[in-house]
């Protein structure tokens, strides 16, 4: 790796990035602000399947004890090893072997889900299709990779709670549904069963918006300023697509939709939500891959009411105590929450993508205390990715790609040891090679 260095002081630079030194925003450790309130009070339990039910105490049952106390430190290093960050690179060959498949791994950005795999183990790269993975949008209408056969556990877990539940996943789309008389819970039904019969053979996404919305009445519809045309809202377009049994050909821009292979037409615009600690619930496993946690947080990551995600909050938990604030982790996950007070022999480094899981996480003031590094990494446009030491991001990074190399764009915040930069280099020759390029 070739680096051409912009440092603001002096030190050391990558060897073959080209890195921007970020004034040290300050001490790393201070008490971290609370952004979402109190934790909400757990009624509705739930299980991630039938003997973890049978094991789940009732919230009356549940024995109240003082929350564990457990530093910053501890629970960054706690989801690294849940989300399988520290797993070495290619040690695993089935694509579907990897626990973020259980909340969807985001396909967002030039390197996408299957860089999301590769950081987890999985040996894939970039281009690769394997046909045990699918792609739907999803969680905030955004694209996600699943394991295929879970496809159908997944769509009856993002059926919405309530019709409070489908307005705040529709954003602008709720308001004039509603003054037209339309529940949002069956606005999306009715979508869903308009784009099934749509979509009766591969189509481009913007065919099959034309279709819809000559198929669809008023209230469905938008007058788009910046396409110059009127069409069904996006938002509704996306999230009503899997429950239409459809998914998202993959390496296709723009995408293609078409229908999944042997999809139950019984499953096509169903409304009823799965039970509480259904497969891929998505309470439960927010709660397990990015724990602890509590409703506020949740309802953030899967734009659902607070009130929905409590009632739905499993039972088997235990309070937390995380830098003076309470929150809850489930109970099988206790023991590996104090095992990550420990650091491993070696740190755990690496470069994740603008839409990884693991930021993906809604206490940003834990993730990142400080506020200015904060807008560095989350801006509102053009994210870059982080740079991670044990889950501790310490810069951002952006990928250079040219004449068939791969650069890279690192600003640092605060000082690295030289161990750490060679881990990132480490981490930079990985990138390039799943891409299939060489460093500078």
């Amino acid at each position: 790796m070739v680096l051409t260095v912009a440092s603001r002081r002096p030190g050391a630079p990558l060897a073959g990035a080209r890195v921007a030194r970020q004034d040290d925003p300050g001490p790393r450790r201070r008490r971290w602000r609370w952004a979402c309130g109190r934790p909400g009070v757990n009624r509705v339990g739930g299980a991630w399947h039938a003997a973890r039910m049978a094991r789940a105490p009732s919230a009356g049952d549940r024995p109240t004890h003082a929350p564990v106390p457990v530093d910053r430190a501890t629970v960054l290093r706690h989801r690294v090893r849940v989300q399988q960050l520290d797993r070495p690179a290619g040690s695993v060959t089935d694509p579907t072997d990897a626990a973020v498949l259980d909340a969807g791994v985001q396909d967002t950005g030039p390197d996408g889900a299957l860089w999301a795999l590769a950081l987890r183990g999985v040996a894939v790269h970039a281009g690769d299709r394997p046909p045990s993975l699918a792609y739907a949008w999803s969680v905030r209408g955004a694209p996600h990779a699943y394991r295929r056969d879970d496809l159908r556990d997944v769509e009856r877990a993002l059926r919405p709670w309530s019709d409070a539940d489908a307005a705040k996943r529709l954003f602008d789309a709720a308001r004039p549904l509603r003054a037209a008389g339309i529940a949002p819970t069956q606005a999306l039904a009715a979508t869903a069963r308009a784009m099934h019969a749509v979509v009766a053979h591969p189509l481009v996404k913007g065919e099959v918006s034309t279709a819809l919305t000559a198929a669809m009445p008023e209230p469905y519809l938008r007058a788009c300023r910046p396409c110059g045309t009127t069409h069904v809202y996006e938002q509704t377009f996306r999230l009503a697509a899997l429950h239409a049994g459809l998914e998202l050909e993959t390496g296709t821009s723009p995408p293609v939709l078409r229908r999944i292979p042997r999809w139950p037409s019984s499953q096509v615009a169903r409304t009823e939500p799965a039970p509480p600690g259904a497969p891929h619930d998505l309470v439960r496993t927010a709660l397990h891959l990015l724990g602890p946690a509590d409703p506020a947080l949740v309802a953030r990551l899967v734009d659902a009411p607070v009130r929905d995600v409590a009632a739905r909050w499993p039972t088997d938990v235990v309070d937390v105590e995380v830098e003076g604030r309470t929150v809850q982790v489930l109970v099988d996950d206790l023991d590996a929450l104090r095992a990550s007070a420990s650091s491993s022999a070696e740190p755990t480094v690496r470069l994740l993508g603008p839409y990884d899981l693991f930021l993906q996480a809604r206490d940003r003031d834990l993730l990142v205390p400080e506020a200015a590094a904060q807008r560095t990494l989350w801006p509102v446009l053009g994210r870059p990715g982080a740079v991670v030491v044990d889950g501790d991001p310490v810069g951002t990074w952006r990928p250079r790609a040219r004449a068939g190399t791969l650069g890279l764009d690192v600003t640092t915040w605060g000082r690295w040891s030289r161990d750490v930069r060679d881990r990132v280099a480490e981490q930079h020759e990985r990138l390039a090679a799943f891409r299939g390029l060489r460093t500078p």
